[in-house]
């Protein structure tokens, strides 16, 4: 049996008690704006202080890491990961503006010239071995139980509410 495990990030504790249980575990990563699973790794049994990545990018996917003025980070440096290949998603269905913040001109294609990437939010870093470390968001979103969610709008509701001051 395989397991793919993605959504959240994958404990060692639970990844341990996974490998006891099937034949292969994989980490995946990947959000919906790119068909879900844009990278993956098979995770090994490892101790406490063994890290498990997010793995490489899967076959048709390109991932960059980048600074805030949009240039490669080089191994072991932060950066906001971003997205492109063909399962990207053309943008959000009515929210043009979004669309436009969040899928960007890929800089990094010269001989296309029309691919895109999506801005993920997410903050990694690469490994020298190749493999990609998830490290956070670069913003102010978090999940719950696999539902994104934007602090700033839980605030908004919460100072408009008639009963909170």
């Amino acid at each position: 049996m395989k397991i793919l495990c993605g959504g959240e990030a994958l404990p060692r504790d639970l990844a341990n008690q996974l490998l006891g249980a099937c034949g292969e575990l994989w980490n995946v990563y990947g959000p919906t704006e790119a068909t879900i699973w844009s990278t993956l790794e098979k995770v090994q049994a490892g101790d406490a202080q063994t890290m498990i990545s997010i793995g490489r990018p899967m076959e048709n996917t390109q991932v960059f890491l980048v600074s805030r003025r949009f240039e490669p980070v080089p191994i072991g440096v932060p950066g906001e990961l971003l997205i492109g290949g063909d399962g990207l998603a053309r943008g959000y269905r009515g929210r043009a503006d979004l669309s436009a913040e969040r899928f960007v001109p890929n800089p990094f294609d010269a001989k296309s010239g029309g691919s895109r990437l999506y801005r993920t939010g997410d903050l990694a870093r690469h490994l020298a071995d190749g493999r990609i470390e998830f490290l956070g968001r670069i913003d102010h979103q978090v999940k719950v139980r696999g539902f994104r969610i934007e602090l700033g709008d839980i605030e908004a509701a919460l100072e408009a509410h008639p009963a909170i001051a």
